[in-house]
């Protein structure tokens, strides 16, 4: 028999656990909302219920748990951020604190559920002032759970703060979301995401390249979990190395120099050229929508890159920046208009068509032929005058 000597392991934390915010000011891409609520709790204007909408991933639930903890907090400071000293924040760090309720409404969604929330409310705090319901996923709640909650909701005790946090505004009932304050957050910002990506790269002391934290940030439309996730993915695959090659190979998403050659193929109306690039792609494994879909999104950024005031639209890092400017300079702007036109026909035609290859195939040729029908139809009205 083979022995197999047993490894010592680590407990790992994943980063979106790890650095998760513990203040206001450490919130990331919601400065509006933080800002009121800190101001709310500095004029004594604080509701007794809150509706934090908005796209998962992007603090809903962070920002619960930091007012939670600031409403308890003995020893705020001049900038209403909690302590982390006091006997409250303590237990609250710790998951002991018996003032914060949360209640995952997902897999609690019923009447009886809400009920015995309801009967717990009534009881006011042993230490501290207030008692906070965090109230997770609140869309899921059933339609009698909704209305059970209601009188409590409009009527709560004085010590009894509600914030119930949802992606789904839509699916609450309007007689709820009227007894609410209500924030809607945004998507965080990608140059946002990928600062705080480098931030916790240097604690971590993990080599970065920027142009690959900026992909890491695309790819997570917005959501900071998301991106902290694929982060901690790229670290693990690349060995403490996160490298815009190693992003792009683990991600499995297609080089912005293939989007490069080909619009050059188009500049040259070099079909044989596009056609076989196009095989290159295919031989990797990629989708040929998934390959239009980037060649309008390229095509639009060089649209972008052709006026100065347009040019804080493309979200890309500095040194692809750079090569956008570059080549969006040899670029006719009707070309680049025409093209994206070309584009989208194939985008909307794609899933119905027999034959996809011989789709992007001829988006390709009429992309390349382009250039030289414009330059003829110059040189026919030229003609005509003459």
């Amino acid at each position: 028999m083979l022995a197999f000597e047993s490894i010592k392991m680590d407990q790992f934390v994943v980063s979106a656990r790890k650095y998760r915010p513990m203040t206001f000011d450490t919130v990331v891409g919601q400065n509006a909302i933080t800002d009121t609520l800190k101001n709310a709790m500095k004029t004594n204007h604080m509701a007794q219920a809150f509706l934090f909408c908005g796209p998962r991933g992007v603090g809903k639930t962070t920002c619960a748990r930091i007012l939670a903890k600031v409403i308890n907090c003995e020893k705020l400071n001049k900038e209403i951020e909690p302590c982390n000293k006091c006997t409250s924040c303590k237990t609250f760090n710790d998951g002991q604190s018996l003032n914060i309720l949360e209640l995952d409404a997902a897999s609690n969604n019923s009447v009886d559920d809400i009920r015995n929330l309801i009967d717990q409310v009534r009881f006011a705090p042993q230490l501290g002032t207030h008692k906070v319901y965090i109230i997770d996923e609140v869309h899921m709640l059933s339609a009698q759970a909704f209305n059970a909650f209601l009188k409590t909701l409009e009527e709560p005790p004085a010590h009894a703060i509600f914030i119930l946090a949802t992606t789904e505004k839509h699916k609450i009932i309007p007689t709820i979301l009227s007894r609410c304050q209500i924030f809607d957050f945004k998507r965080i910002q990608i140059e946002d995401i990928a600062s705080h990506l480098e931030s916790i790269a240097s604690k971590e002391k993990i080599e970065t390249d920027h142009d690959g934290l900026h992909i890491i940030a695309q790819k997570a439309d917005g959501a900071l979990r998301d991106a902290l996730s694929i982060f901690d993915q790229i670290v693990s695959f690349s060995s403490n190395k996160v490298t815009y090659e190693a992003v792009i190979e683990n991600l499995n998403i297609l080089d912005y120099d293939f989007y490069f050659k080909i619009t050059d193929s188009i500049l040259k109306s070099s079909i044989p050229e596009a056609l076989l690039i196009f095989n290159n792609i295919l031989d990797r494994g990629f989708n040929g929508h998934n390959f239009i879909v980037g060649l309008a999104e390229h095509l639009r950024n060089l649209l972008v890159c052709q006026d100065i005031t347009t040019l804080e639209l493309l979200e890309v890092g500095e040194k692809i920046k750079a090569r956008y400017k570059k080549q969006s300079a040899k670029c006719d702007m009707q070309v680049l208009l025409m093209a994206l036109n070309v584009c989208n026909k194939c985008d909307i035609s794609y899933k119905t068509s027999k034959n996809q290859r011989l789709a992007v195939e001829l988006t390709l040729m009429q992309l390349c032929s382009i250039k030289s029908s414009l330059e003829k139809k110059t040189s026919d009205v030229t003609e005509i005058d003459i």
